[in-house]
């Protein structure tokens, strides 16, 4: 059941059709990376599918899990569930934009026993240290051992959790800056969104951000009243703020009052402080906006001192 008030939608699982339940979560969780999961039956036949529900969980020991979910019409499990419960192992091929419409292929709900490979033109090539075969044409291979199957549910659209230990890793040259790691934009990896939306990790849509360092920020509780309450300043401008370590110091709040900008803007406004307020909060979301953090909040705290 979904009830709605004038701001938010409220869900109650319990209450709600799995349909709609479902493309709420996949919608309001992504991008979700995609696994091209290879796996064999007790007969040797190959298959392989991709999975968005996956992701890796850890380093030491290092972990992948992904969930070969029930199918919702009929509650039946899949291939790929039925073949690690065989046979534990697994390779994760990782999927980038150059493989997208083959991986799209590989999806579709062939019978039992068919070769996915061959239905996408995929490229099989032996594991070193299991029986599973990885996707030559896939930039980043995992063999992984299966550790645990978790089944949370036996109902349509139920998880099943399959826990991978990665056993060796294959990594495309390719892919590699000279520092010898994996460059984001040449390895291209795409995400699965809600529906039939996809986005690609590459050009503008990848950007940097450094963390917090050892040195505790001040926080964004930390702030003044009057800048936490900005109607201008932005959460992320108030991020950025408040990962500062430190107020401005006495030289850096006279350089600011020194600054030409901040001087006429004052001199300009210095007998309407409420447009003052707002014309100095506009100039540091100029300087945020610039990557002059620091800066920014000393003009607006400058007056303060």
């Amino acid at each position: 059941m979904i009830h709605s008030d004038t701001e938010m939608l409220e869900i109650l699982p319990k209450e709600t059709p799995i349909p709609q339940l479902f493309g709420m979560l996949i919608g309001a969780i992504g991008p979700r990376p995609i696994a091209l999961a290879s796996t064999l039956d007790r007969e040797g036949n190959l298959n392989l599918s991709p999975f968005s529900f996956f992701n890796v969980f850890g380093a030491n020991p290092p972990l992948v899990v992904f969930s070969p979910s029930r199918r919702g019409r009929d509650k039946t499990t899949k291939d790929t569930y039925n073949n690690v419960k065989e046979i534990p192992e697994v390779v994760i091929n990782v999927v980038n934009y150059a493989m997208l419409q083959q991986v799209n292929l590989a999806s579709s709900e062939f019978p039992k026993g068919v070769n996915e490979f061959e239905k996408a033109g995929f490229t099989p090539i032996k594991s070193h240290l299991i029986r599973p075969f990885r996707v030559k044409e896939s930039p980043v291979q995992m063999e992984c051992q299966v550790l645990q199957v978790i089944e949370t549910g036996f109902g349509g659209a139920a998880g099943n959790l399959v826990i991978c230990k990665v056993a060796k890793i294959h990594v495309s040259k390719e892919v590699l800056n000279d520092a010898g790691k994996i460059d984001q934009h040449k390895i291209d990896l795409i995400g699965r969104m809600g529906g039939s939306l996809y986005c690609r990790a590459s050009g503008d849509a990848i950007f940097s951000l450094e963390k917090p360092g050892d040195i505790p920020p001040l926080g964004i509780d930390r702030l003044p009243e009057d800048i936490r309450n900005s109607p201008i300043l932005s959460g992320n401008d108030l991020g950025q703020l408040g990962g500062l370590q430190e107020y401005p110091n006495e030289k850096e709040l006279e350089q600011i009052k020194a600054d030409k900008r901040y001087a006429s803007l004052i001199n300009a406004y210095q007998d309407r402080p409420k447009d003052l307020h707002k014309v100095l909060h506009q100039y540091a979301k100029e300087l945020i906006a610039q990557g002059n953090v620091k800066k920014a909040f000393g003009v607006l705290v400058a007056l303060e001192y």
